[in-house]
This record gives structure tokens, sequence and C-alpha cells, in this order.
């Protein structure tokens, strides 16, 4: 069977058993398609027409939490010159961009 996540413009179905707990299990191949991994959480749009669209969540973080996340985990402090030179290099797309201990 074709890898349905290189299948361009053609669509597959697939039948899925509902539990007594009201749960259904998204098969490999589906999640593949998806291109969801393991872990990660789905979006469920309800759409008219007993139609269901999922799509893979996307981060909304935010600042405060993306600061916060690696707190306390080494005793380097960077200076704002530093932080600028990261930025740059980062946005720039240069290998090994990332500050320097």
């Amino acid at each position: 069977m074709a890898n349905p996540s290189t299948q361009a413009a053609s669509s597959f179905s697939r039948s899925l058993t509902v539990t007594r707990k009201g749960q259904v299990t998204l098969r490999k191949e589906l999640l593949a398609h998806l291109g969801i991994q393991p872990g990660q959480r789905i979006d469920v749009e309800v759409l008219p027409g007993e139609r269901l669209e999922l799509h893979a969540e996307h981060a909304t973080g935010t600042i405060g939490g993306f600061i916060g996340l690696l707190a306390d985990r080494s005793s380097h402090r960077a200076g704002l010159d530093e932080l600028n030179e990261v930025t740059a290099a980062g946005w720039a797309g240069l290998p090994g961009a990332g500050p320097n201990p």
C-alpha cells in the first residue's frame, strides 16, 4: 500500500470503531497523513453536514512562558549585545547560531 502522506491530491477512506466510552483510535497511517507525532495534540473543527476536520495543534505559547522555559538551567547570563548577535545569526540561518557560554 502506498504511503498516504505522499499521495498529493488523492483521497482515501478508512473505517474506525467507536468504543463504549465513545473513543476512536486513529491508525498510524492517518496520523502520518496529518503530520501528527506521538504526544502532539489535535484540533477538531466541527463542520456542517456531520463532518469533522482534524489538524495538528499549533503551539500558542506566550513570551512569558518562553522566557521562563530555561530559567535556572545555566549559570551563563547573556548580555543585550550577545542576544542581538544570536538573534541576527538565527534569522540569517547561520549554522551553529546560538549563545556561547
